[in-house]
């Protein structure tokens, strides 16, 4: 049904500070900026080898605006949206309306990059509330443009993203959905004790999601899902590290990950309210 994790969204309150930022954060320049006029809202956009990642202002009126708005004031900046690829979103409308939900049709989208003034268009298909359970998710078609990313991603640079953690209380639910109903593959389900957390992972196009259940926070009664944090992959850690304390970023020391043959260290600033993570994998 998906075939990415197409992109993932955060919402900030000014873009060229963020975009500034992030650009310090990733080791490289964004890839496109713009504005969805009729949504009321400007975007910047970062190209990596397997996503892409927006930050997403409200520099107008429409519901996209009241969107970013809403969650700046009730929650502030941070993770806002996830959205999958497909290569026809009528197809994962015609499949999900058979298995009984409703929803709008797919809707056209087009944006021009002020950068260079090409042209860009897609169509998206936004999800039901009961496939969503309070994340703002729906998926994407691309049908005309690409978006350019850097033609070389250095060892001190980000190149691509490793996992996105979600928090859920309705574990079970959750894998109804994404893996029975999206079809997304289920590679682990396991309780770690020491965390009292039961932890899945699905693994689509490259990239894991994370799907954390706390031992005291289950609620299939009122499921709900929240997007938490970025793990981002880097060749070389040290040279990162090195990199981002050179422009000013809070980082914390490397150190072995939970997982084995691992190293990992911590974005502390630059990220507007993001919990960040760097890891490389060592051969």
């Amino acid at each position: 049904m998906f075939n990415a994790v197409d992109h993932l969204i955060v919402a900030v309150r000014n873009l060229d500070e963020a975009e500034e930022n992030y650009s310090k954060l990733f080791g490289f320049k964004s890839a496109w900026k713009g504005e969805h006029k009729e949504f009321g809202t400007s975007n910047c956009l970062f190209k990596f080898k397997n996503t892409y990642f927006e930050l997403l202002a409200a520099t107008g009126t429409g519901p996209g605006a009241a969107l970013v708005q809403h969650h700046l004031d009730n929650t502030g900046e941070g993770l806002i949206g996830t959205v999958f690829g497909a290569e026809d979103v009528e197809d994962v409308a015609g499949a999900l309306r058979e298995k009984g939900f409703h929803f709008p049709d797919p809707s056209d989208g087009e944006g021009s990059n002020f950068k260079d003034k090409k042209i860009r268009k897609w169509k998206n298909l936004f999800l039901p509330s009961e496939l969503t359970r309070g994340l703002f998710a729906f998926v994407i078609q691309h049908t005309e443009g690409e978006l350019i990313g850097p033609k070389l991603y250095t060892p001190a640079s980000i190149s691509r993203l490793d996992h996105l953690v979600i928090q859920t209380n309705d574990a079970d639910g959750f894998i109804k959905i994404y893996r029975d109903l999206f079809n997304i593959r289920l590679s682990l389900d396991k309780i770690v004790e020491r965390w009292k957390a039961r932890i899945l992972f699905f693994r689509l196009n490259k990239t894991t999601i994370e799907v954390v259940e706390k031992s005291d926070d289950q609620h299939p009664q009122d499921p709900q899902d929240k997007l938490w944090g970025l793990t981002w992959d880097v060749e070389s850690i040290e040279q990162a590290h090195k990199r981002l304390l050179s422009e000013g970023v809070d980082v914390t020391p490397i150190k072995k990950g939970m997982k084995e043959n691992t190293l990992v260290a911590t974005v502390k600033s630059h990220t507007h309210n993001v919990p960040t993570l760097l890891i490389q994998h060592l051969k």
